[in-house]
């Protein structure tokens, strides 16, 4: 059954959610927005703009958040033509933002009270995966809503995996992005100094590559590593470090041990002041070999 979907946050991940959810024939609703990419070909494939949250979901079954962070996820759901305003009763809102699991709890309960059923279900990957309908989704929800909307992800997923009840899916989500983040801060860190000490990159990689540091993240620093070509991660600074924030935050009040994630977080944020938020994670390299000013 196709059923009638509403997007907000069209981005370098929800473009792909968007065209894929399209592709697979369910109509299709997205909100407009300065931080959309380009919406032609959405648009060529009948997929409607709607001016406020409230707007996009008074029709929809399912809304589907795709924005930053928890700061964004709360506008969006609580603000004054927010979803909450608009949402029809049973409809199902999911969360694919990575958000602080303590607002992701609020923020359930809030959807639910309104009449609503929430699951969240933050990706991994890439843009480029999101475009080809290939990301990896961490859900947490309730049995029942999980089998019900899994074939709807499906359209724009490749592996899904059911991590357990609301918040679940945030919290896999930020222990996944520290493993990730502090993997690449410790290759980038150790390429930097292999810079300044004379070891060719290639060597470096191809070293690495047949020994115990080979992973994902080498293989997506490979291509900056080499020809400082960023583009296979395509992935903000200050987006690593409000993800490290979320991670640090969750660590803190859980009272685990948060000391290398304090540091991945430190590096990271000297990175933003060196090369400013915008900066792409591979760069990460040359802004920690270059001198301080």
């Amino acid at each position: 059954m196709q059923q009638r979907l509403g997007i907000v946050g069209v981005g370098l991940m929800g473009h792909g959610i968007a065209r894929n959810v399209a592709k697979h024939g369910h109509p299709l609703a997205v909100l407009d927005h300065p931080g959309n990419q380009p919406l032609d070909e959405l648009r060529a494939m009948g997929v409607e703009v709607r001016a406020t949250p409230a707007a996009l979901v008074a029709d929809r079954d399912v809304v589907i958040l795709c924005v930053t962070g928890t700061p964004e996820v709360e506008a969006v759901l609580t603000g004054s033509d927010g979803v909450l305003k608009g949402l029809r009763r049973g409809a199902v809102v999911i969360d694919c933002s990575t958000a602080v699991p303590d607002s992701t709890l609020r923020m359930a309960k809030a959807v639910t009270d309104a009449g609503g059923r929430f699951a969240d279900a933050p990706m991994t990957r890439t843009p480029k995966h999101a475009h080809e309908g290939k990301l990896n989704l961490l859900v947490g929800a309730d049995e029942a809503l999980f089998a019900e909307i899994r074939p709807l992800l499906a359209c724009f997923a490749e592996n899904i995996a059911h991590v357990g009840p609301v918040g679940a899916g945030h919290r896999m989500k930020l222990v996944h992005n520290y493993v990730s983040l502090g993997t690449v801060a410790l290759i980038a860190e150790a390429a930097a100094l292999a810079e300044q000490a004379g070891i060719a990159p290639e060597v470096l990689v191809d070293v690495r590559s047949k020994g115990g540091g080979y992973g994902a993240a080498l293989d997506r620093l490979k291509p900056y590593m080499t020809a400082r070509d960023p583009s296979n991660l395509q992935f903000f600074m200050a987006t690593a470090v409000k993800d490290m924030s979320y991670y640090g935050e969750m660590a803190g009040r859980a009272g685990a041990a948060h000391a290398i994630a304090d540091a991945v977080l430190a590096t990271y944020g000297v990175a933003v002041q060196r090369g400013g938020p915008k900066a792409l994670v591979p760069e990460l390299v040359s802004l920690l070999a270059a001198k301080p000013r």
